[in-house]
Order: C-alpha cells, then structure tokens, then sequence
C-alpha cells in the first residue's frame, strides 16, 4: 500500500454514532516514538514478541492520547472524556453505561454511574453468573453501543485489576485497600498503529466520529479536533521498599500443606513482591521486549502516575470469529516450570526433566481441568477440547509446559462472557478457586491489584484478545513492584517454591537495574570479576591420539582454558617427550585394547620423566594395566549411553554433583573394578543398580600427578561437568 492509497470506512453503530476509518501505511518507526510518548501520555502499547505456530504470531500496536478513559473503583464506572474528541463522545457512552446504574456523578469531562448490587431476591444460576450486575455490566453497555462487525481494531484497551473477581465471588477481604485504587483502566483510542511483523505492513487506524442529535443537544463531530491529551505526572523515584523476608513464603508453603491434606484445596498459586527503582517506564519497557520476548508484552500509562510494564506467557483469554460462524474460545494455561540452561544440550536435559516430573504434569493436568470446566460454563456441548497438551515454550530464563484448549462459544453469550467464566486463571489462583482466593487474601500481606488480572483489548467487533498480567512490574512513584508466586501441591517444597519465585522474577529486575545503571553512566552489577588467569594459560599439552573420534573435541577442551595443544598418534618417538617437554600428557580415547597402542610403554617413559598424565577412558584402561590391575569385559557393550557418576574422594571430582552423583557419557565395553585397581586411589564408581558390579569411573594417584576418567568429559552427555573437570585437570597438573 502505498502513502496514497488509504482505505475508507463509513459505518453506523447502534447507538447511531457514525464512525469514519482511515487506513493509511506508516513507518514501523513510528512505534518507537510512540513508545517514548507513551511514558508522558496516556496510551498503551501491545507486542507479541514470540511466534508458536497455531498460538501465536508476531506483531505490534500502540496508541497515544486516547479520547476516552474507563475507570472503576469497586462497583463506581467513571468514563473521563481526555480531550475535546471525547467530550463529543461521552453524552451517547453515558447514556449507554446509565441504563445499567444510577448515575451519581456528571460534568462536561466526565459521567460516573454506581452499578447496584445484585438483588438477593433474584436468582442467578451458575450458568447465567456472568450476567450479574457489575461493572461489566457498563463495559457491556458500552461495546453494544459502538459495535459494528466492520472494524476489528476498534475497541477497549487497557488492564482489568485481580479485584473485579469479588464482584462474583464472595471472598471476605482481609487485607487492607486504598479506597482511591482503580480496579479497571481502559482506554477508547481513536489512532492506533499496528504493524505485522509476519507480513511485514505497518498501518494507522484514525477514526473520526459523528454523534446525533439526541437529549437536546445538536449534532457534533471531532473532525478537525486536535487529538493529544494533557501530560500526566512526571516519573520521580521515591525510596525503594525493602523486599520479603526470606523464609516467609516458604512458611505460606508450609501452611498450604495443611490445606491441602485437610482437602480443602487441591493447589493454589500465593505470590509475594519485591521492589526495584524505575525511573523510565519507557526504556524498562524496551529493554524488557529485547531481553525476554514473550507473547503478550504491554507498556501501558494508565495516568495518576501508574505504569504497567510486562511480559507475560500466558494467554488469557481470546475470543475470535464471527457470531454466527461460533465465536472460537482459546485459553494456553501455563504450569510447570524449570530453568533454562547454560545451552541448548543443558536444555534437552531440562526439557527432559519438567517432562518426567509427576509433580509438574500434575499442576497443568488440575489447571487444564479446572479450564475445561470454566468453558463448559459458555461453550456448546461437546466443543471443548484440549488440542494442545504438554507442549514446551522456552523463555529467556525459564522453560514451560503449556496446554492449548479451545471451544465454541454458545449463541447466547458474548466475549466478556468468556472472559468472566474464567475469571480468574486457575494458574494465578489455585483449585478450587473460590477456596484458593480466600487462602491467598488470607496469607498474603498486600493487595494483588493489577497482578493475576488480565491486560489486553475488547473489540466492538466482538472479538476479544487477553493476557495475564504475569512478570509485570507495577510503576508508582519511580518504583516498580514486582509480584511473583508459584504453584503449590502437596508433595511442593517449600524452600524450592521459595526459590523459584525469585527465579521468575530475575528477568524483571535484572532488566530494571540494567536500565537505571545505564541512566546513571555506571554499569549494572553483575557479580564479581573474573581476573585471574585461565588454569592451562602458558602450559602446554600433548595429546596422545588413539586413533579415536573425540580426539579434537577433548584438545578443544583443553585449549577453552589457554593451554597450548600439540596433538600427536600414538607411537611417536618418546625422543619428542623430551623436546616438547609437557607439563601435562592426554591419553586419549580410543577403540581396542591398551596393548594395542603399546601403551604400557608409553606410561613407562612418563614415568621416567615424572610428566603429569590424564587418562580418558582407554587411558584409564592402560593405566590400570599399567599398574598391575586386571581388565573385564561388559556383558553388553555401553556406547553413547548415559550413566550416574558417584564421587568417592579424591581431587579430580570434589565437590562435582549433586550429592556426590553427576550425569555422564560412556563409550566402553572394557571395564575394571575397585578390587582389580592396584596403586591407585578409586575415586569414582557407576551408580549401579542392586547386584550390579560397581564399575570403576575414576581413579588418581596425587603424589604422581596421574589422573583418569572412564566416562568420555567431551561428550555432549557430560556437558554440564566435562569442561570443568578438564580444566581441575590443568590446575592439578600445574601444581
């Protein structure tokens, strides 16, 4: 589309608002900018920065300088006109939201209307809950009044509060609230970008409007009004708070245990905050986007100095199609979680781990049912499927297990319909989750506001596009709060829970500390630096080549730690022993038997000159026979096959495991025992199964500066431990 060629839209609402579109191409730039504006103006900007096939694709919206603002503060719903455009709007939105409430407060900019409680006399079944009176009853109101199949840009934008759930659930508060804290802001902007990145277009939506003469006033357009909105307060940072004490959501934990035996919850998801200075929303914002991409990413200014700054994984809820298709529901609740690897091979294990737990597959199976029953509420019979399952997402830091479920929404319900059936997710609650929220108000210290809530986009085409206001950090003041939780059953632990916590809130607060040290000119800290040299600097290495096919990646191994490598087959002259004069000798792997390299010799002429060796599983075999010791054969050959390693002592392997065990690669069919091993310590053994024979893993003469190994530490099966434990044979060696 070229500058010229914008694209025209008329079209009339129920209310008889006439609304005209422009559609016109712009620079995908422009977002940029919008982004920096966003920080002085009310607006919002929404990105998805992950594509999954089937679940989510690429793109980018924003706005500035809406003409509208929605607020509510318990069951009041305030409308705010934040310009001249929306003065022209909001007589026809305030008489849309009075037909729902008494109308207790109106001036030229704003309409305030206080939705009633329910009548206790009138019953609401569990079928026709999300048509209770509320404030969604006016957001209802609203949308009819200005909805039209023919825009699906349109709509209302912003973040839904954790609160506006005790407008359907009886949850007894007890913790303390700011009366003057918003529940909802959203936004009705008339001028959005929206740029899609898979099909590479970047386009503005500018709306102008015509309202009818109506209630004695004269017709009124905002064609030719100015569209910018006044500044809201200036970012000032303030003094950060201190953060949870450590140990006390372990102690939550704990106390969830006794729920959870008593029955009364199957799981339930508490949070805590930590604190961090934010003195640029903006900034936090984009560097959020580049460091931790996720598919629901938002920057919103909802004025009176609060910021919502996030990336969250997880959707919420999304309603898309035409009515009379059947609306298509989709929710991706997210539980199971594990950290990211050092790469991709410590991935895979990781991977494979989350896969394994009984404890995660059990926290998404209560989440997906829990799910599935929330649709079955509003969906047509039969429709609700699970047509995802288990399926891994990866993020900067964490790795999470998805399900992906679908249905069809029933003729008679709307998109705010499914919004509310689900409210709120199962993963940011617990099951059962009137029982989970009254466990959560009674064990946490503050008000969840905006967490566990929703941010996202009511369109007045019906659709609807929601995510939960996960790793998001909540700006007031110059200080950001972040909330994170976990999801607690039984068999959680309570200092690992604790940890985990922590762990999800890294991202934000890492990148938070990034962007104020860079505002300062100072950098971020990031631990202490390393200054000392690597272990193999300035020595010099000869390898043995025994004809093996890991020969080159054990010398690269070698060389990551700044030894020089010179590698030779075996037979050399032992002349060159004596010109190269190493401070360390690798004996490689390799196929066949010690005597086959006439290897005996070899470690004859080390021996003489007292070289440091390190043997790596055929080295190891020819230095036990060396020794004296006695060779086995394995009944089954074991070739690229993982096995547990057990330190028992000595130097090579201190400290390396957990409890003294560490995954590593074997590649032998020859073998020795601790009974067969003459003038070595046994430093290691396979962790074997009952009745097996405990095979020889390492072994270590300190006086003599020998070493080996009868795993392969260049292996990609030993990626977690095979590097450190060449360079320990380096530092051994130097000494």
């Amino acid at each position: 589309m070229k500058p010229s060629d914008a694209q025209t839209t008329t079209y009339r609402t129920p209310s008889g608002v006439t609304v005209h579109r422009s559609v016109t191409p712009c620079d995908p730039e422009i977002l940029t900018e919008l982004v920096t504006s966003v920080e002085h103006r009310r607006g919002g900007v929404l990105s998805s920065g992950m594509e999954y096939p089937g679940r989510y694709d690429r793109w980018h919206l924003g706005y500035v300088d809406p003409c509208v603002e929605i607020a509510t503060r318990d069951r009041r719903v305030t409308l705010t006109a934040l310009n001249d455009r929306g003065r022209v709007l909001l007589p026809v939105l305030g008489e849309a939201v009075a037909t729902v409430g008494e109308t207790t407060g109106r001036g030229v900019d704003h309409v305030t209307v206080t939705v009633p409680e329910p009548d206790p006399a009138v019953l609401f079944t569990e079928e026709e809950r999300s048509r209770r009176p509320s404030v969604f009853s006016a957001l209802r109101a609203l949308v009819e009044a200005l909805s039209s199949p023919e825009d699906s840009t349109l709509g209302l934008y912003g973040a839904f509060g954790y609160d506006l759930a005790f407008q359907f659930e009886h949850v007894e508060r007890h913790i303390d609230r700011d009366p003057t804290d918003r529940d909802l802001v959203l936004h009705l902007p008339d001028a959005i970008i929206v740029r899609d990145r898979k099909r590479e277009t970047c386009v503005r939506h500018t709306y102008e409007f015509t309202v009818p003469a109506g209630g004695g006033r004269p017709e009124a357009v905002t064609e030719g009004m100015p569209r910018r909105t006044g500044p809201t307060p200036p970012v000032v940072a303030s003094e950060v708070p201190e953060g949870p004490v450590p140990g006390s959501y372990a102690k939550i934990v704990a106390e969830a245990k006794k729920r959870f035996r008593r029955g009364d919850l199957f799981e339930v998801v508490p949070g805590h905050r930590t604190f961090a200075r934010c003195s640029s929303p903006a900034r936090f914002y984009e560097r959020l986007r580049e460091r931790n991409p996720a598919p629901y990413e938002f920057f919103f200014n909802l004025g009176e100095g609060e910021y919502l700054v996030g990336a969250s994984p997880e959707m919420f809820v999304r309603v898309s199609g035409a009515p009379d298709a059947g609306r298509r529901v989709e929710t991706c609740p997210i539980s199971g979680t594990i950290r990211r690897g050092e790469d991709a091979l410590a991935d895979a294990e990781n991977i494979q781990e989350l896969l394994s737990s009984v404890k995660e597959k059990s926290e998404l199976t209560m989440c997906t049912d829990v799910d599935r029953n929330d649709k079955s509420r509003v969906c047509e019979p039969g429709s609700v499927r699970v047509i995802g399952r288990r399926q891994i997402e990866m993020y900067s830091r964490l790795i999470h297990t998805v399900d992906h479920i679908e249905g069809t929404l029933r003729p008679e319900f709307d998109a705010l319909d499914a919004f509310l059936t689900h409210m709120w997710a199962v993963t940011v609650t617990g099951a059962p989750k009137t029982w989970a929220m009254r466990f959560i108000e009674q064990h946490e210290s503050s008000p969840r506001r905006w967490y566990g809530g929703a941010v996202g986009v009511i369109n007045f085409d019906g659709s609807m596009n929601t995510g939960l206001t996960l790793r998001t950090a909540h700006i007031r003041d110059g200080v950001a709060a972040v909330r994170v939780g976990a999801t607690l059953l039984y068999d959680s632990d309570p200092e690992a829970e604790e940890r985990e916590t922590f762990l999800k809130a890294r991202a934000l607060l890492e990148t938070l500390a990034l962007g104020e040290a860079e505002d300062e000119g100072t950098p971020p800290e990031a631990g202490p630096v390393r200054t000392e040299e690597r272990p193999g600097e300035g020595m010099r290495v000869l390898l043995v080549d025994h004809e093996d096919s890991f020969v080159n990646t054990l010398a690269d191994y070698v060389r990551r730690h700044g030894a020089e490598v010179t590698t030779v087959r075996y037979g050399f002259d032992h002349d060159l022993l004596d010109r190269l004069a190493p401070d360390l000798v690798v004996l490689s792997p390799g196929p066949g038997l010690p005597e086959d390299f006439a290897m005996s010799e070899l470690l004859d002429a080390l021996a003489a000159r007292r070289l440091p060796v390190f043997g790596v599983c055929l080295g190891l075999q020819g230095m036990v026979e060396h020794a004296g010791g006695e060779l086995r054969t394995l009944d089954h050959p074991v070739h690229g096959k993982p096995g547990r390693v057990r330190v028992l002592g000595g130097d090579l392997l201190e400290g390396r495991g957990e409890d003294g065990l560490f995954p590593a690669a074997r590649y032998h069919s020859t073998y020795t025992v601790p009974e067969a091993v003459k003038n070595f310590e046994v430093t290691a053994v396979l962790d074997a199964e009952a009745g097996e024979e405990p095979v020889v893993m390492a072994i270590e003469d300190r006086a003599a500066r020998w070493y080996a190994v009868q795993f392969h530490p260049e292996s990609i099966l030993t990626a977690a431990d095979g590097e450190d434990i060449v360079a320990r044979v380096l530092e051994l060696a130097r000494r």
